[in-house]
């Protein structure tokens, strides 16, 4: 039986979802004791929450119809879905809600950004429906489709509840969502986080509702091999917006593929790994390579050369990326010889490294920096604590780690820093080691955090996180790149600031004025290396 939290948690999401002005319709799917109580207890009609109990439970799908029904005859254009358990990270609505308001006829969908508690088992289910969706809907528009936190186009939903066979239970989101691609309308993706508290209790039934997700995609793969002219007639366009953040971007390296090159480096060399990437880059270039990424190297390509790219200059910043990968690879592996990096300021560096005190680096993703890494000295290694969020660089970093164990070390994967892991950064510190953390890419989970500073001639949106971080961690800040001349690379080292200070009353612009002092740094080196920007992704998107 759920805990009185999970009661409570009930009341919190409408106390949210009423914040954003939204009317809100609780579909009680005959609950048992006291949940009953508790839910019919929220009914107010005079505060636009309307409860409606189905008897006797009918499933997860059949209630979520019976709401797209009711704001259908109030005369609702849209409609939010979200669970009553507090699961979802409603401080992300605005943000859905907006796309929605820019894409009025787009499914919005939230794609979770998992942390730890999320069960293994749940993570596979996730993994085997997402191949599924990929070949139901011939795209690999769709992840994650069994997340219920969407903003849907009534409609477009109207005819496919009303004439489509869609499941009434847990295989009711993804169902629903393949139709609507089918019949045209495009899904949008708004990174959201997803927890499992403690305790949850969960309505998801290990036998039936496995059989229940079994059936949906037998049936929806047969239904697409015989609708498959209709299906290729209405491909929902692809929107703007879509896979603009980072995080959405998926690795388009297969890890038989990166063994391979690593094979050919060791046993014929650097040389011959390079001749091999010539080909292989064009052929990830001009077929693999997403449009999002080839895109977001043409737009900074434009503003860095002042002119518009071509194709040789697309395969060059492709290429510069391929060989700034197989360098660490050879780094790490004892390949590269000795003086392949040099500090641009030696005693600056040294200065640092003999101050007992910890710091906090803010790199970026211009040029090489885990090269650096793996060139450095134990015990300077050793001292560094990376703050990562590299998930989307899964099969390389598990190249590196069967062939250097030292490269996963000292790694923390985060998506935001929360009280726990704040207070084992200022021990580290306090320990004399060094926090790494990157600068130019916004929080996982949105735009919350962030301000704005000009970038290569336009606004560009920046995390406040590192300098909030350094705030808390009350030590000094250095600026870090790592950059490739000729078959040499120099490690920067730059003060940026003894303290970060953000006083109560002017936070947001104490803020303001670090970003904007570490963009134009950022730009400096950028527009000097601008082969080294790996930042494939539409950098100026908000």
């Amino acid at each position: 039986m759920p805990s009185h939290d999970h009661h409570a948690a009930i009341g919190r999401v409408v106390a949210r979802l009423r914040e954003e002005g939204l009317p809100v319709f609780i579909i009680d799917d005959g609950s048992g004791e006291p949940a009953r109580s508790v839910i019919a207890a929220l009914h107010n009609e005079k505060n636009a929450i309307l409860v409606t109990r189905l008897e006797p439970n009918r499933g997860k799908g059949a209630a979520v119809i019976r709401g797209f029904e009711l704001a259908l005859q109030a005369g609702f254009t849209h409609a939010v879905q979200v669970d009553a358990d507090g699961q979802h990270d409603l401080d992300a609505l605005p943000r859905l809600l907006a796309a929605s308001r820019h894409h009025p006829e787009a499914v919005i969908c939230g794609r979770p950004v998992y942390d730890r508690s999320i069960p293994m088992g749940r993570r596979i289910g996730h993994w085997i429906t997402d191949f599924w969706v990929w070949i139901e809907t011939l795209s690999f528009r769709i992840v994650a489709s069994m997340c219920g936190f969407r903003v849907y186009p009534l409609a477009a939903v109207k005819p496919v509840i009303e004439r489509e066979p869609i499941g009434q239970r847990m295989d009711f989101d993804t169902g629903l969502l393949v139709r609507l691609f089918w019949r045209g309308t495009p899904p949008l993706l708004v990174p959201v986080k997803v927890i499992y508290p403690p305790g949850n209790s969960s309505n998801f039934k290990m036998l039936a509702d496995n059989w229940r997700i079994t059936r949906m995609h037998t049936r929806l793969v047969v239904t697409m091999l015989l609708r498959l002219p209709s299906i290729l007639a209405h491909r929902p366009p692809r929107l703007a917006a879509e896979a603009s953040h980072w995080s959405g971007l998926r690795e388009r390296g297969t890890l038989w593929g990166l063994r391979f090159v690593a094979a050919v480096y060791r046993l014929l060399g650097r040389r011959a790994c390079e001749v091999l990437l010539v080909p292989v880059v064009a052929y990830f270039y001009g077929f693999v390579a997403g449009r999002e990424q080839r895109e977001g190297s043409r737009l900074f390509l434009t503003r860095a050369l002042g002119r518009r790219p071509g194709f040789r200059d697309g395969y060059r910043h492709f290429f510069s990326f391929a060989t700034g990968m197989l360098d660490t690879f050879a780094a790490w592996t004892g390949g590269l010889p000795a003086g392949t990096v040099e500090p641009d300021n030696a005693a600056l560096l040294k200065t640092a490294a003999d101050d007992p005190r910890g710091a906090l680096i803010v790199i970026s993703h211009l040029g090489n920096i885990d090269l650096a890494r793996a060139r450095l000295d134990p015990a300077t290694r050793n001292r560094l604590t990376l703050l990562v969020h590299n998930r989307h660089a899964a099969n390389y970093n598990h190249l590196l780690r069967e062939f250097r164990a030292e490269a996963g070390l000292n790694m923390i994967q985060v998506t935001e820093v929360g009280p726990d892991t704040a207070i084992d950064l200022q021990e580290r510190v306090e320990r004399g080691e060094w926090i790494v953390i990157a600068g130019d890419r916004t929080p996982v989970t949105g735009q919350v955090r962030t301000s704005p500073a000009l970038f290569m001639g336009a606004e560009a949106n920046f995390s406040d996180g590192p300098w909030i971080l350094a705030s808390l961690l009350d030590c000094p800040v250095y600026l870090m790149f790592c950059l490739r001349e000729g078959r040499r690379y120099r490690l920067i080292m730059e003060p940026f600031a003894e303290r970060i200070i953000l006083p109560r009353a002017e936070r947001k612009l104490a803020l303001q004025g670090y970003v904007k002092r570490y963009a134009a740094r950022l730009e400096h080196y950028a527009r000097a290396m601008p082969y080294q920007w790996f930042n494939f992704f539409d950098f100026w998107a908000h």
